[in-house]
């Protein structure tokens, strides 16, 4: 079959009328012990839950070994860890047996380098500037450091260079099936440059002449590769012509070197000769010089790892060293790190796409467009037996790209699209996702938040302040905490990325006499005080140098919020950076300059977002510790809880602008997953009690705390974290036990961990091993297995105590997220009661076997029993330590929305306020879409509501007159609860027609009502 434009427009319209959109997502980490055999093994199981797709960790060929596969190091293969292409093949086919699909996680910004698994990056380290693959990555071949001009900084060793290349940690092989020598440092390998290699070759080819003679037909083709090796274009290199005969001559080199090797005995001994003589004499520092020339003549330098930071020349993943950023920018990285991923979307083997960490790309409009129109492109170009007569792929590519720009002029943000994609976007407080992505909205962690904070009792703020200040014994006023650790961030693991941005400022200042007298100093201190205040992870002007009002707002307040804490520093560089950042004073430079200017704007971009993730997310959320709660991705825990109201408000804009996004309450990037949080969150409805219990814990503990120069650790703030986590984590494991045991462990673990992160008195990057001691002494004490711990003897009950109240906040979360608008993600094993804490604690095998049991044995139930639902409701809340309450929940809900797909993908979004003496402790909302109908209620703030007694929500005890009006309903109209089978028949009171809150909640805590 052949295309025209008529047919291109037609495919992408019938794209549109049939894209698919998840119901529910699973998601699932595949590493070295899960793979796709595992995951075949478990689609029936997901289906029978009521999952419509798997939603995977990434699944490329990441570094060996890696954990998570976010390290990708090569984007055209699958992991073969994770088993074979048959296997994923066959996991593909069980998912389309079962109807269900496969949602990726794509990583567009890094890659993995510290892998010959990267070719890519290997490729740069050995020909530099002249690599096919150095416009990939984003590195600066011109930093300030001069020393660094056309070098790649590499900050892998372990100390100063000088030692380590005297202590012989430095080697030099030859790899024979590669015809290629190699730079070794323990496991890291890098590839020496094919033209230095006559300072390896040179002496060996004399001693082969003179020990065989000059004609021998060894000793002539080693002369003639060093010949062929002194043509060779340099490594400086940048004309496409040169490169091309650089890459194609340097690997006939190799394989005529590999050739003779092979061929000649003494070859292979002249070759060790000279290695060994360059690898140097321990004790003989000279020895070294001649190593050293060869490491100097490579298109990278080696350097302690302590540098990175101010001195490293390619952006990075945060401040991660081996994970390289690359430039998706570029039409042929995008189509080289795409083109596997985009041909699983066409051939209907993957459903959608999640993106991970957009903010770190060049454009992340251009990209999410981009991405749409190739897999639009894809789809027609798998379609076309041959291209239309004189087309090309790139032809089809404009057509769709023509159409689907006309598609979203004509219809803006309310657009449909072709792909489901979700954004890893994290949002601050009030900002709105930008609305000219083309994704169907972000990850979840918006959602999370929302929902997360209608389970905290705002009553109790002051409380909770005042007895946080007093144990810690200071005040932490968030915002200038979240302020120093961004700066601190800037100014230790990020420095080199802000000292190069302040250099590309100055320069572009030098270019305007109304700017110049502006100095670099001067720059680099307002830019990292413009960037603590900024709220936002990013702004997003593009290559039109256009920049919004909402990215205009943000800046503006960075600008004011920096003048105000600097009183003292000049207003007018914070005015100059004001007319930068917002391009007011584009039209202030030349044509040239301007693109300049622009450039930097975006660069700006790029750093801001992983500066705010670092100093907010991986600093001051281990520093303020009032609710921890609280301290979530993309959360703001200077605010303790919101109304109801707000929680309800979102929703619905959610519903009206992104009715597709993910919903999540746990990821693998939580900081605690959703039981946790819904345990701790009790607290905040027990100040008195809390208070009363941490003094008396820590008059306890005392003994177990550690002097160092009259200094006691850990310090209280650290003391108070490990209480709330404790709390939220208790499992009943028994003293004793090899439960008991691996519990202590995980918990030294995460404290190990958060001081860390919190780099108040520890870090990774400066361990402090006396504080690392005493904190791990610290807990492993605490939680001494012999009988006579008083502190576990008293911390049990109230952690028992909290895991009651933080069941019903944690069904109450799970119905909320099935329920509301947008699309349910379950991370894996949240089915049942999941109490982990950060990665990777949160990354622990799941016992599949356990949960395949118990939903057969509740399906088993539910099909015997019919509508009378009822005994096997209270038996599992009986029991409900077991988790199997929230599987049921989870089932029946999951089951119900897969069969009722217009309810919830277009169904509108009603909330519903109880009246009575509970009414504050009520969410209740309708979901509603054509003849089908729904009621979700559930409680919050169940200490209260329960009059601080442990006992189940239920009946008019607890309920009392508490009425829930439904103002769409007729007196008479019945709906049937499907936890329960039950029908319930709507009453009219004063309030109007609806239905009491101890009918709806007679037997079970939690309800969907479907109108009958």
């Amino acid at each position: 079959m052949t295309a025209t434009a008529p047919d291109i427009l037609e495919l992408a319209n019938d794209m549109l009328q049939h894209r698919y959109i998840p119901s529910a997502t699973y998601r699932l980490q595949f590493n070295g012990t899960f793979g796709f055999r595992d995951a075949t093994a478990l689609v029936p199981y997901l289906h029978r839950l009521g999952i419509s797709d798997c939603y995977a960790s990434p699944l490329l060929m990441p570094r060996e070994n890696s954990s998570h596969g976010y390290d990708v190091a090569d984007h055209n293969h699958l992991n073969p860890a994770l088993g074979t292409e048959e296997d994923f093949g066959a996991f593909c086919e069980a998912l389309r047996t079962h109807n269900m699909g496969l949602v990726l996680d794509v990583v567009p910004n890094h890659m993995g380098i510290d892998d010959l698994r990267n070719s890519w990056w290997i490729d740069v380290l050995e020909n530099g500037e002249s690599s096919v693959y150095a416009p990939y990555f984003d590195i600066d071949w011109y930093p300030v450091k001069p020393e660094l001009v056309h070098k790649v900084l590499l900050p892998v060793l372990g100390d100063q260079y000088g030692n380590i290349l005297e202590g012989r940690e430095l080697q030099i092989s030859y790899q024979e099936e590669k015809g290629a020598f190699f730079l070794a440092y323990y496991d890291h390998i890098f590839p020496i440059a094919p033209e230095t290699y006559h300072m390896l070759l040179r002496q060996p080819a004399q001693e082969l002449a003179e020990k065989l003679g000059e004609e021998d037909e060894h000793a002539l083709e080693l002369q003639s590769i060093l010949t062929a090796i002194s043509y060779l274009p340099g490594r400086t290199e940048t004309d496409p012509d040169k490169v091309t005969e650089r890459h194609r001559e340097k690997e006939v080199i190799k394989r005529r070197l590999a050739s003779l090797y092979q061929a000649s005995a003494q070859v292979q001994e002249a070759i060790a000769a000279a290695v060994a003589r360059l690898n140097g004499t321990p004790g003989d520092p000279h020895s070294f010089d001649p190593l050293h020339d060869l490491i100097e003549a490579q298109a990278y330098r080696l350097a302690f790892w302590r540098v990175a930071a101010e001195e490293i020349n390619y952006r990075r993943f945060f401040d991660i060293n081996d994970l390289a950023a690359i430039c998706v920018e570029r039409p042929q990285v995008f189509h080289d790190t795409h083109s596997l991923i985009l041909r699983l979307l066409a051939e209907e083997k993957a459903t959608g796409l999640r993106i991970d960490h957009p903010d770190g790309l060049w454009d992340p409009t251009s990209y999410f467009h981009q991405l749409q129109i190739a897999y639009v492109t894809q789809r027609a170009l798998q379609r076309m037996d041959d291209l239309p007569e004189g087309q090309t792929p790139d032809d089809i590519e404009a057509a769709v790209q023509h159409w689907f720009q006309e598609h979203l002029a004509r219809h803006g943000s309310a657009a449909r699209l072709p792909l489901y994609i979700v954004a890893e976007k994290i949002l601050s407080e009030q900002e709105p996702l930008p609305k000219d992505w083309a994704v169907h909205g972000t990850t979840g962690y918006d959602f999370l938040n929302d929902l997360n904070n209608i389970f905290v009792d705002r009553s109790n703020e002051k409380a909770f302040n005042r007895l946080y200040q007093q144990f810690i014994g200071r005040e932490i006023e968030f915002s200038n905490l979240v302020n120093s650790s961004k700066k601190k961030i800037m100014l230790v693991s990020l420095a080199s990325q802000i000292h190069e941005l302040a250099y590309q400022l100055e320069r572009i200042a030098e270019k305007n006499r109304r700017y110049r007298d502006f100095t670099l100093t001067n720059l680099t201190f307002a830019l990292r005080e413009v960037i603590a205040g900024l709220p936002v992870y990013r702004t997003y002007v593009d290559e039109t140098g256009v920049m919004g009002e909402r990215d205009q707002h943000f800046v503006d307040l960075a600008i004011r919020d920096a003048r105000q804490r600097n009183p003292n520093t000049a207003g007018s560089v914070f005015e100059f950076l004001r007319e930068i950042l917002t391009l007011r004073n584009l039209q202030d430079f030349s044509l040239e300059d301007q693109q300049r200017l622009i450039n930097f704007v975006m660069r700006f971009q790029q750093i801001t977002g992983p500066v705010m993730a670092k100093g907010l997310e991986d600093t001051a959320f281990y520093i303020y510790n009032r609710l921890v709660s609280l301290n979530e991705v993309g959360a703001h825990p200077e605010h303790f809880g919101v109304a109801l109201e707000v929680f309800h408000r979102r929703n619905s804009e959610r519903q009206q602008h992104w009715p597709h996004a993910m919903l999540t309450t746990s990821t693998h990037d939580t900081k605690r997953s959703e039981d946790v949080r819904a345990r701790i969150n009790v607290l905040s409805e027990i100040p008195d009690e809390w208070r009363t219990a941490i003094g008396r814990w820590a008059r306890t503990n005392a003994v177990h705390r550690t002097e160092v120069d009259g200094r006691t650790m850990p310090d209280r703030n650290d003391e108070y974290l490990l209480y709330q986590t404790l709390v939220g984590v208790w499992n009943e494991e028994a003293p004793g036990s090899t439960e008991f045991n691996e519990f202590r462990e995980r918990m030294a673990a995460y404290m190990m961990k958060a001081t860390k992160e919190a780099k108040a008195h520890t870090s990774w990057v400066n361990a402090n091993e006396e504080y690392d001691a005493a904190v791990q002494n610290f807990v492993l004490r605490v939680l001494d297995e012999s009988g006579k711990n008083a502190f576990l003897r008293d911390m049990i009950p109230l952690a028992r105590r909290v895991a009651f109240f933080g069941n019903l906040n944690a069904l109450t979360q799970k119905l909320l997220t099935l329920t509301a608008p947008g699309v349910p993600d379950l991370y894996q094993g949240t089915e049942l009661w999941s109490l982990s804490l950060v990665d990777p604690d949160n990354r622990r095998p799941v016992d599949y076997q356990l949960r395949t049991w118990m939903l057969d044995n509740v399906q088993r139930r539910v099909n015997r029993d019919g509508n009378n639902l009822v005994p096997l409701a209270r038996e599992l809340l009986d029991n409900w330590g077991d988790g199997r309450i929230k599987l049921y929940v989870t089932t029946r809900t999951l089951t119900f929305r897969r069969e009722h797909p217009d309810l919830f993908q277009q169904g509108g979004y009603t909330p519903l306020e109880a009246r009575g003496t509970k009414q504050r402790h009520v969410c209740a909302f309708r979901r509603a879409a054509s003849t089908a109908e729904m009621l979700v209620v559930a409680p919050r703030l169940t200490v209260q509501l329960c009059d601080g007694v442990e006992q189940l929500p239920l009946g008019e005890k607890i309920w009392k007159d508490t009425f829930l009006p439904l103002p769409q309903a007729a007196a008479g109209q019945s709906y049937q609860n499907l936890f329960t089978g039950e029908s319930i028949v709507c009453e009219e009171r004063g309030d109007g027609v609806g239905l009491p809150l101890a009918q709806i909640m007679t037997h079970v805590p939690v309800a969907v009502l479907v109108r009958e």
